[in-house]
């Protein structure tokens, strides 16, 4: 019996990297897994793995980019497994650029798996979770995304991912607000772990490297997973709305935007008085953390 016995788990991206890693956890603490990816060599590897290690999973090819077919993940979960509990958006691509050379292929390819691939199979997902409340059935289901403290604090280079990444921040903020009137919740996790989108600068690659002495593995992408497993379980319903940060053995909150004190002049301002409302404003400001890469 583990934390997430019989639960149903759909995570997206799962043939490698992180969601491999997420996928195996679930498995490993009683979750029946839907590995999602386009890569099916990749995703039956994993339940291939999941399987042989004594867990349950299946392969689940639906493009999370396209609304329609992620249906058929929900469906697959029902007819298989008998429900849904639990959706990890996991999946992601990099196509880094500065912004000034970024072509449009390159910023919706970022919008289209990061953004909008957050939203297809959490839709169908959270209408299959609604039905089942007004229908009067106890629903104890999870929405787990992902951000990035590129979308947190911004990224040289990454405009087009950090934009995407923070808008699933927002979005998870607006998930929570409105399902958990039907029982769900919804987190997201900014992790920080060696896989192959963060691996593939030099220099990142050689910071993140697996120790050689065997000590601690900091940036191994299975760090980052015990956090989901939990949070996909019965026993985070009273955490929704919150973004997570992991890496290594560190899990954190991060503190999102909070309207300050601000000047109130009590009237209109005239583009003149600006000036002096901004140098008091800056001057009692807490800086925001600083871009990635500045």
């Amino acid at each position: 019996m583990g934390i997430c016995n019989n639960r149903v788990v759909i995570v997206t991206g799962a043939g490698g990297g992180l969601g491999a890693a997420h996928a195996k956890a679930f498995a490993a603490e009683g979750a029946c897994v839907l590995v999602n990816d386009i890569n099916t060599d990749a995703a039956q590897k994993v339940v291939d793995e999941i399987v042989a290690a004594g867990g349950r999973a299946v392969v689940n090819n639906s493009d999370i980019t396209n609304y329609v077919d992620c249906e058929n993940a929900v469906t697959q979960a029902r007819e298989t497994y008998g429900g849904l509990h639990v959706v990890v958006n996991n999946a992601g691509i990099n196509r880094d650029r500065m912004f000034a050379s970024m072509t449009e292929q390159e910023w919706d390819a970022i919008m289209a798996v990061h953004l909008k691939g957050h939203f297809c199979i959490s839709s169908h997902a959270v209408r299959y979770w609604r039905d089942l409340a007004k229908a009067g059935e106890t629903v104890n289901a999870r929405i787990i995304n992902t951000t990035s403290g590129a979308g947190l604090q911004g990224s040289i280079g990454q405009s087009n991912y950090a934009a995407a990444k923070a808008g699933i921040a927002a979005l998870t903020l607006n998930q929570a607000a409105e399902l958990g009137r039907y029982g769900i919740t919804s987190n997201a996790i900014a992790p920080a772990a060696r896989t192959g989108m963060t691996t593939a600068v030099e220099a990142m690659a050689e910071r993140m490297a697996k120790p050689e002495d065997g000590s601690f593995d900091y940036w191994a992408a299975e760090n980052v997973s015990p956090l989901l497993v939990w949070l996909g379980s019965e026993a985070s319903s009273h955490v929704s709305g919150r973004i997570f940060e992991s890496e290594g053995g560190r899990i954190s909150i991060a503190d999102g935007w909070r309207s300050t004190q601000g000047v109130d002049k009590g009237e209109r301002w005239q583009p003149t008085e600006i000036a002096a409302a901004m140098e008091e404003l800056l001057g009692r400001e807490v800086p925001a953390q600083k871009v990635y890469g500045t």
